[in-house]
């Protein structure tokens, strides 16, 4: 079968299929003309490799024990019993490495999933370094389940935007560069930088007085030639140019907005904070604090 009709078999994105065949997780048969062909076994391993992804195994993980029923053992004992939630994925790990029947399996872990919060669901959704990036900037907002359904919409629009988006042409040196110097921060630390982000913006005038050494600082630093040959530049020029070409400011802001009232307020005080910014530094224009 073909990726298409996989994806609603196994119910997974392609970008998630592409990422996992680019791990070595999956090897499907490639025809004469290009085409990726699809077997029934392929198709099984991928439910299994979306349930482990949901279960909280890292691809590393899945790749030891998407064979090994021990690796799998060996997992399910290591995982956190301290909350409830923890407790029901460890038994359904145990499940899964005894061949108990997919289907209950899956009435089990939607069960799960409909606790999950949003930026959970979007990293199952979209592994790999594009995942963790909208994670990093937009989880402060996302840290909670869906809970009604303009919500629900919301999501399912945003997921098919990322679906049908090119992929996102990076170098590879500038993916390991961002994830290397992005995987050791924590949920905490991505909640701490947005508060104070937040915290900055609700007074801008009292943030641009207190901080009018650091902002100069940082203005002259961004117009250097050290950091325009540096990978942050080269990565920040690259998803500049893929949000405005991709509709991501058409249709991808604005489901994020329906999807996260805190969002969508979070978003109209960025925007007087960023006229202040401006008149404040017009040298150096619009600073990108949108996100």
């Amino acid at each position: 079968m073909f990726i298409k009709d996989v994806c609603l078999e196994a119910k997974v994105t392609k970008k998630a299929i592409e990422y996992y065949i680019e791990q070595g997780l999956i090897t499907p048969k490639i025809l004469e003309n290009g085409y990726r062909d699809f077997s029934d076994d392929d198709c099984e391993k991928l439910k299994k490799i979306s349930m482990l992804r949901k279960l909280g195994l890292s691809v590393d993980e899945i790749k030891r024990a998407i064979d090994s029923n021990e690796e799998l053992n060996k997992i399910a004992v290591k995982r956190e019993l301290n909350l409830n939630t923890e407790s029901a994925k460890k038994n359904l790990i145990d499940k899964i490495s005894t061949g108990a029947n997919t289907d209950e399996i899956l009435k089990e872990l939607n069960d799960i999933e409909k606790n999950k919060t949003i930026t959970e669901k979007l990293l199952e959704a979209f592994p790999g370094y594009y995942g963790r990036f909208i994670a990093l900037h937009f989880s402060a907002f996302l840290n909670e389940p869906i809970s009604t359904v303009e919500q629900q919409e919301a999501y399912d629009q945003i997921v098919k935007f990322l679906d049908e988006a090119p992929n996102l042409d990076m170098p590879e040196e500038l993916k390991d560069f961002f994830i290397e110097n992005t995987k050791q921060i924590s949920v905490q630390n991505i909640l701490e930088i947005d508060n104070n982000t937040k915290k900055s913006i609700e007074d801008i005038e009292a943030f641009l007085k207190e901080n009018k050494e650091i902002l100069e600082f940082y203005i002259k630093y961004k117009q250097s030639d050290e950091y325009k040959s540096s990978p942050a530049y080269m990565i920040q020029k690259i998803l500049t140019e893929f949000n405005s070409t991709s509709g991501y400011y058409d249709v991808f802001i604005p489901a994020m907005k329906e999807l996260s009232a805190s969002y969508a307020e979070y978003c109209k005080q960025l925007e007087i904070a960023n006229e202040k910014l401006i008149k404040a530094y017009p040298e150096i224009g619009n600073l990108n604090l949108q996100k």
